[in-house]
């Protein structure tokens, strides 16, 4: 029993040290869904079009995006989704060493996004 521990143990501490602690347990993608009232706004990201609302997408957690809403007869709506540092993942990282903060800086995995839905509500262009 206390081999299977030590062995858990010393092969946790192996990981940790080979990958990034974000890069493990995030990724480099956060899930985002998109919606409106009324539904049916297509939806473009940083200008190129991603479909209609309601939409799910994966996105870059260390990118920030402006998304825009568009539906024929109401007046077009821009947000912003912005990236952010997780400061824990970057503790942890430099605690577990260096090859860790090497790796989730390269893959971005320390970022995450500032917003995990977008809701908007477009208002008539006629009133």
């Amino acid at each position: 029993m206390k081999k299977t521990i030590t062995l858990a143990i010393v092969l946790s501490f192996l990981i940790m040290n080979f990958l990034g602690c974000a890069t493990i347990f995030r990724g480099d993608t956060s899930k985002v869904r998109f919606n409106s009232d009324p539904e049916g706004a297509k939806v473009f990201i940083n200008g190129e079009y991603y479909g209609q609302t309601p939409l799910k997408l994966r996105l870059k957690s260390n990118q920030s995006y402006v998304i825009e809403f568009h539906k024929e007869g109401f007046k077009p709506v821009v947000r912003n989704i912005n990236s952010r540092v997780g400061a824990g993942w970057v503790i942890l990282d430099v605690i577990a060493g260096m090859v860790p903060v090497v790796v989730d800086a390269l893959t971005g995995s320390w970022y995450h996004l500032d917003q995990e839905h977008v809701n908007v509500i477009l208002t008539s262009q006629n009133p």
